[in-house]
């Protein structure tokens, strides 16, 4: 629906053929107007507080990492103790497919298919990343496996409090 039950605007982009996570974005430009907006992976499952993201940041990319799931050891970006995000450094954490991010990021991409990371390398490469790391509960749910497991677990008995390796 378009969210009015939730008191919520919900707008779509249609893609048609999948463009990728910059793509899908590119292609949205228009809906999302010229303020920094968060940008929330669907197949998640995450206790992070989201309304951290509305936060003021300086930079134009603003990243929640994760610590490495089991599936994804080697990790994906290294957090300083500034807060700074880099690329070539250890040790190294799991981009948590939570961010917020300035519209500017994606004006100057064409139009089609282009995914996020070439453009997060180039944030990071002007020193205009910045993160945070969450010590919380997240999931990637992004295989069937994973979505049954995490089903599971929070079906079972007392697991709907806490997930064993918090």
């Amino acid at each position: 629906g378009d969210g009015a039950r939730y008191g919520i605007p919900i707008v779509y982009s249609h893609e048609g053929t999948p463009l990728e996570t910059a793509g899908g974005i590119k292609r949205a430009l228009s809906l999302l107007g010229d303020q920094p907006f968060a940008l929330v992976n669907g197949d998640i499952w995450t206790d992070f507080d989201l309304s951290r993201l509305v936060e003021d940041r300086p930079d134009p990319v603003h990243l929640v990492l994760a610590d490495n799931p089991a599936h994804h050891p080697q990790g994906d970006f290294h957090l300083t103790d500034a807060g700074r995000l880099r690329d070539n450094a250890e040790p190294r954490l799991t981009y948590a497919g939570i961010g917020r991010f300035d519209p500017a990021v994606f004006a100057n991409l064409p139009d089609g298919v282009a995914k996020l990371a070439p453009l997060l390398r180039a944030a990071m490469a002007e020193n205009a990343a910045s993160g945070e790391h969450h010590r919380g509960q997240w999931w990637d749910i992004g295989t069937p496996e994973r979505l049954d497991e995490l089903d599971r677990l929070l079906n079972s008995a007392g697991m709907t409090q806490a997930i064993p390796g918090e």
